[in-house]
């Protein structure tokens, strides 16, 4: 299984990053965790010989902005557009005219699938939980190739983010907040909650992303970050824009 992190950014992007887009590419499908500006990117690895699973988080703009570059990318296997209840209206609206191609138009198939009611046959075992958020947003935990991703963005500390993440062999969350910083009614993660996390579920390895752009506004200053969350949870690190590993 190979990661890709097209796009770390939370807000808006910047010099250090996209906003948040990453790419899992398995044997059998390519999945990509929602679609802010690094989406873009995804023209470079997919060439369109397997299906596209895209999964969204939740709708804030900076998660969702990607989507007007839906009609660059090849999905000649189709597409599947997987969201919470409201997803299809939601796309039906920003996917269309005047803002961009309509879903129609694209040259290749999509769906669209809202959990939990239509949660049907999936070329791998999906599992979501909502998130601690000020919007509506879902976890997911993904298996596949024999591996375990879980994906816990915008939130803050929660059960739920523990419950997705245990025992996985990738822990992918936020790191909105810079060490120390907090905000109980603006929910998100800074590196020692999200180390908190990865202890308490028993991760593997944990990456941080989603680096408030109007607060990490160096690479550095992610630097300090990752090494704030090493002092909790040694096998961290920063995700930065077009990284790649094997799991």
């Amino acid at each position: 299984m190979r990661i890709i992190f097209l796009g770390t950014n939370g807000w808006f992007e910047t010099a250090t990053g996209n906003t948040l887009c990453v790419l899992i590419k398995t044997s059998q499908c390519d999945i990509v965790l929602d679609a802010g500006s690094g989406f873009f990117r995804l023209d470079k690895y997919i060439d369109g010989t397997k299906p596209v699973y895209l999964l969204l988080s939740h709708f804030h703009l900076d998660h969702i902005s990607g989507l007007h570059g839906l009609s660059k990318i090849r999905c000649g296997k189709g597409l599947t557009i997987i969201g919470q209840e409201g997803t299809r209206s939601i796309i039906n609206t920003l996917v269309s005219r005047p803002f961009t191609v309509p879903l129609e138009r694209l040259n290749y198939t999509t769906e669209i699938i809202e959990l939990p009611a239509e949660h049907g046959l999936l070329p791998f075992e999906l599992e979501y939980l909502p998130m601690l958020h000020s919007d509506p947003c879902l976890g997911y935990r993904i298996t596949a190739d024999g591996r375990n991703i879980a994906f816990c963005t915008d939130t803050g500390y929660c059960e739920n983010a523990v419950k997705l993440a245990k025992g996985s062999d990738l822990l992918i969350t936020e790191c909105a907040f810079k060490p120390g910083e907090s905000n109980p009614e603006w929910p998100h993660l800074n590196p020692e909650t999200a180390a908190k996390i990865a202890i308490e579920s028993g991760a593997r390895r944990l990456a941080l992303a989603h680096f408030d752009a109007a607060r990490y506004l160096t690479m550095d200053e992610r630097s300090v970050a990752e090494k704030t969350a090493r002092e909790i949870f040694p096998a961290t690190f920063a995700a930065s824009d077009l990284m790649e590993l094997e799991i």
